[in-house]
């Protein structure tokens, strides 16, 4: 892992701020999600990228009930549906 050099203080509700530079870098917006995710003693924040929710692809996509669907998938969906 590469440091930064780049060291912030939470607040008393426990947020933080990421610097503008690292947000460029990423490609992160103001209203962007963040997923959080815990290695060992680490944790690590990551631009959300929407995925089906049963083959995690990110291809042709749609969305269902607040949950996203692969074309691939929603053919299997509809093809049991219909047997």
């Amino acid at each position: 892992m590469k440091s930064t050099g780049i060291i912030r203080k939470m607040d008393d509700l426990g947020r933080i701020v990421i610097p503008m530079e690292l947000r460029r870098i990423f490609g992160i917006s103001s209203n962007d999600e963040l997923e959080i995710f815990v290695d060992s003693d680490r944790i690590v924040l990551q631009k959300h990228e929407p995925t089906c929710v049963f083959c995690n692809s990110m291809d042709n996509l749609s969305e269902h009930k607040e949950k996203q669907i692969c074309g691939k998938c929603l053919a299997d969906l509809k093809k049991q549906g219909s047997s």
